[in-house]
């Protein structure tokens, strides 16, 4: 049985779509993954969302803990998923922060534990891609075949990294994203595992505080002007990323429950809303309010 509310439990908004919120904000945070689309098909109704809150005048920022570069993701969504510009103004990514700081390395010798799709993210550096032995650092983008490998795959190479005292920079703190109908480990579960170890970790994206000053600087050239916090929105579904993240840095979030989360709401499209009110409340978190998919 669903936890009862119980007295000081915050009571969850259950919302149609964007629109009955849209008049209280100007701007707008979106994650990707898990909310325009789940890595396999696209969501439409929720780029229709966001299209139709810009035509308003209002400014949208895509927020992704993609580790790559933001014109690479948007040619994915555009060639993948057909989600073009009229959704979205600016997009931020994890990667493009993680760049700035490869940029500020001392050390040259870089290990990329990811697939070879992420090489982008190093495309213009000054960094020496190299294998492990004679790596000064590593950065994580991911696992080499996400399909069949876990982060405990990745157990005897981390370890000798963590003897060696090597610096490990996450380039995407995600632990899981959906892919269809299941859930793929990310770089995340890797520095996690990592850190565990007892190695010097890095990371890099949501939910820390860096990629959502890019984002909210990235509205504020979007608006034309500086745009006041409280009018600003983040939408997601991760609980570790998307909503802790927002929910730190003081911005309301409307949260998609039918994302890496949803099995634990009850039925897909009708979350139980106090199975989430006890989890929020579990994690210390609050929200906005809540929907099971982005619509307008």
């Amino acid at each position: 049985m669903p936890p009862p509310y119980r007295e000081g439990m915050q009571k969850i908004d259950m919302i149609a779509g964007l629109s009955a919120l849209a008049g209280a904000y100007d701007g707008v945070i979106c994650d990707v993954w898990g909310v325009l689309h789940n890595g396999v098909s696209p969501y439409p109704a929720a780029a229709e969302a966001l299209t139709r809150f810009r035509a308003a005048g209002k400014a949208v920022v895509l927020l992704t803990n993609a580790p790559r570069p933001a014109k690479n993701v948007e040619d994915l969504l555009q060639s993948h998923y057909a989600i073009g510009r009229d959704s979205y103004d600016e997009i931020v990514t994890s990667g493009s922060v993680a760049r700035q700081v490869f940029a500020s390395e001392p050390h040259k010798r870089l290990f990329h534990l990811g697939p070879k799709h992420n090489l982008g993210l190093f495309e213009g550096l000054d960094v020496e891609l190299v294998g492990e032995e004679e790596a000064e650092y590593v950065a994580l983008t991911g696992l080499f075949d996400d399909e069949t490998e876990t982060a405990e795959t990745y157990r005897p190479m981390l370890s000798r990294f963590v003897a060696r005292g090597l610096k490990v920079y996450c380039a995407n703190p995600d632990v899981v994203v959906e892919r269809g109908d299941r859930l793929v480990y990310c770089a995340g579960a890797l520095a996690q595992l990592y850190l565990a170890l007892g190695g010097d970790a890095v990371i890099i994206g949501k939910p820390f505080k860096p990629v959502y000053d890019a984002a909210l600087a990235a509205l504020d050239r979007a608006f034309g002007r500086p745009m006041e916090k409280a009018r600003v929105l983040a939408i997601g579904d991760g609980l570790p990323t998307d909503i802790k993240g927002a929910y730190g840095q003081g911005i309301d979030v409307l949260m998609v429950t039918a994302g890496i989360h949803g099995a634990d709401f009850g039925d897909l499209l009708a979350p139980d809303p106090a199975r989430l009110a006890a989890r929020l409340e579990a994690e210390g978190l609050g929200i906005r309010a809540a929907l099971p998919r982005l619509a307008w």
